[in-house]
C-alpha cells in the first residue's frame, strides 16, 4: 500500500468501534464525548498530542474520531492544526440551558415556598451571567429577574460563588475584559476587592449580594455540585427581609436543594423531572 493511501478498516476495527462500553452504550460515542469535554476543560482548543495524554486514548483512535466530529460540525480543525469546538455545539448547547431552567423549576419552587422569597437559577455563560429560570415570590413586594437576562459577575451573588474557585489570574483577566461598573454605591469596582469577596465565599460555602445590584435588594447564593456546567441557584428579596438572621435559615436550604438538583440532574432516570422533595 503507498504511504499516502488510507488504510480502510477491517472488520475487527470496525467491530471495536461499536463495541459495547463498560457502561452498556457504544465505545466509540463515550470517547468522542469524552473528547470534547476534555476539549472544553481546555479552552475550547487543543492538540491531538494532548488529546492522547489526557485521555490515554492511542493517536491514530484519537485522529479517527476528531475527523469524525469535524465532519459533523462539531469540532473544526484550525490554520494551525489544532482542534476547536464547532459552531455546531452552540446549538446544543442553547437548547440544553434551556432543559437545565425546566427541570430547576421545581426546585426552585420550593425554595420559594420554604423562604417566601424569589428563587433563580444562573449560569456563568463567558465572561457573564445568565439567568436561566425563576420562581417568583407571592409576596406583593418580590424581586424580579427577567430569565435570560445578562449580568457582569462582580455584582451579583451568584457571579461571585461561580467565579469562588476560579485561579486568581483568570479571575483578574476577566474582570479585566468585563470592566467593573458600579451598579450602586455598594459595588465591588476593584479586582482587590472582589478577590477578597471570593475568599469570604470560599471560608462560608455562599455568597450574597447586599444591595450590589440593585439598592434594597439582598441576595444568597450557592453553586450546584458537580452540575454539567456551572450553575448556582439563589433566593433574593427586599433586604428588611432577607436578613442576617434570615441567611442562616436559607443557607442550609439552599445547599440541601443544590444538592438534590445535581443528583436529580446526575441521574441517567427521569429524576430531572421530579419535583424537589
Amino acid at each position: 500500500m503507498p504511504p499516502s493511501a488510507e488504510r480502510k478498516p477491517t472488520a475487527s476495527a470496525a467491530q471495536a468501534a461499536t463495541a459495547p462500553a463498560a457502561s452498556g452504550g457504544v465505545q466509540s460515542l463515550e470517547r468522542a464525548f469524552d473528547l470534547l469535554e476534555r476539549m472544553a476543560d481546555a479552552g475550547g482548543e487543543v492538540g491531538l498530542s494532548e488529546l492522547s495524554t489526557a485521555s490515554g486514548l492511542p493517536l491514530p483512535t484519537i485522529h479517527r474520531l476528531m475527523r469524525t466530529l469535524v465532519s459533523c460540525g462539531y469540532v473544526r480543525q484550525q490554520p494551525n492544526r489544532r482542534y476547536a469546538l464547532g459552531p455546531r455545539l452552540i446549538r446544543l448547547g442553547e437548547s440544553a440551558a434551556r432543559l437545565l431552567g425546566t427541570w430547576a423549576r421545581p426546585y426552585l419552587a420550593r425554595l420559594v415556598e420554604e423562604t417566601g422569597e424569589t428563587a433563580n437559577m444562573a449560569m456563568l455563560d463567558g465572561d457573564e451571567i445568565v439567568y436561566v429560570a425563576q420562581v417568583p415570590s407571592r409576596h406583593s413586594m418580590r424581586m424580579f429577574t427577567e430569565v435570560g437576562r445578562r449580568v457582569l459577575p462582580h455584582s451579583t451573588g451568584v457571579g461571585k460563588v461561580l467565579l469562588a474557585h476560579t485561579p486568581e489570574d483568570q479571575v483578574r483577566a476577566l474582570l479585566g475584559r468585563t470592566g467593573m461598573p458600579a451598579a450602586t454605591e455598594k459595588t465591588i469596582t476593584t479586582p482587590e476587592g472582589f478577590l477578597e469577596a471570593l475568599g469570604h465565599v470560599r471560608e462560608a460555602g455562599y455568597a450574597t449580594d447586599d444591595n450590589e445590584q440593585e439598592i434594597g435588594v439582598r441576595c444568597i447564593a450557592v453553586t450546584v455540585p458537580d452540575s454539567p456546567t456551572s450553575a448556582a441557584i439563589s433566593i433574593s428579596g427586599p433586604a428588611g427581609r432577607v436578613t442576617d438572621a434570615a441567611t442562616d435559615k436559607f443557607v442550609p436550604l439552599l445547599h440541601e436543594v443544590a444538592a438534590d438538583l445535581s443528583a436529580a440532574l446526575a441521574s441517567s432516570g427521569n429524576g430531572a423531572g421530579g419535583n424537589g422533595q
